[in-house]
């Protein structure tokens, strides 16, 4: 449907892309945020550098892996060593907030605006910043659920307090035998809620939560909508990036919007539609914030 050739931001000035999309936005009777990585890593959420070495230097110097995403698949060689990696993750990824707030001035943003987000991220920021849970698909999974390794039954269970036990008790990079987790129906051996291969668990939240996004699309067809995409790349584009494309191709009142740092681009048939804005998305969305700000006060 779409040609090869990408547009890429204009070169008409960040300021001004800025004020295209704070009118898009305020101007749209519905916003649809599609999410990638991008997303938290402009909110501090970062894997490797610095923040890897706070918290993992000592995994570093013993296993040889220098970020998170790498520790996430290392053949640990006990079930407790592995644990005592995932739960510190999990901890820090999960269960604390992150380092900038880009989440909340999202949510700045949208607050009272009917909008719904779908995100293959699985640090679950969105509903830490307030976002509503009922306007929520996390379509990759959650790190704050485990499900059976094998598995036996189409079910997840929540982890925080176990996690925080095995971070809690765990020395030289083990936790005790006693808390690796088990699945309750078929005594194997837990695992994350990630999808990484065809074992990976849909449960009844997750159905629910991708009915109420489909329901919102096919609900406001037709309608002027904002499809903000923030920080998403081509590792996944099926999820957000294309359906993006597409929906705002068949919706001529529709807007696509990116942010995205060094990847901020749309196809050509879509130009006239597009706002693509190639910088930090968090100073990008406190830009828009600042404006609106500006305006109301001035009462424009």
């Amino acid at each position: 449907m779409f040609s090869r050739t990408q547009t890429k931001p204009s070169t008409s000035g960040f300021s001004a892309q800025r004020e295209r999309l704070r009118a898009a936005l305020e101007g749209a009777d519905a916003v649809v945020i599609g999410a990638g990585a991008g997303l938290s890593t402009a909110a501090g959420l970062t894997y490797s550098g610095e923040r890897f070495e706070q918290y993992f230097s000592d995994f570093e110097r013993k296993y040889g892996f220098h970020d998170m995403y790498t520790g996430g698949f290392y053949p640990f060689p006990s079930e407790e060593e592995r644990w005592a990696y995932w739960s510190r993750n999990i901890l820090i990824n999960r269960y604390q907030d992150a380092p900038k707030p880009v989440y909340n001035d999202l949510l700045k943003l949208v607050r009272g605006k009917d909008y719904f987000v779908i995100t293959t991220n699985v640090d679950h920021q969105f509903q830490r910043a307030g976002f509503d849970k009922k306007r929520l698909f996390y379509t990759q999974g959650d790190y704050g659920l485990w499900q059976c390794s094998e598995p036996c039954c189409q079910e997840t269970f929540d982890n925080e307090e176990l996690v925080r036990q095995m971070v809690e008790r765990q020395e030289d990079m083990r936790i005790p035998s006693e808390l690796v987790p088990r699945c309750p129906h078929c005594g194997r051996p837990m695992t994350m809620n990630l999808r990484c291969d065809d074992t990976f668990v849909e449960d009844e939240g997750w159905h629910a939560a991708a009915e109420r996004y489909a329901d919102f699309l096919r609900t406001r067809a037709g309608q002027r909508i904002l499809f903000l995409e923030l920080g998403v790349g081509y590792n996944t584009p099926v999820i957000i990036k294309y359906p993006f494309w597409h929906m705002t191709a068949q919706n001529p009142r529709a807007v696509y919007a990116c942010i995205n740092q060094g990847q901020a681009d749309c196809p050509r048939e879509l130009e006239k539609q597009a706002i693509c804005v190639d910088g930090d998305i968090g100073a990008v969305l406190r830009g828009i914030w600042r404006d609106s700000g500006k305006r109301k006060a001035s009462g424009l």
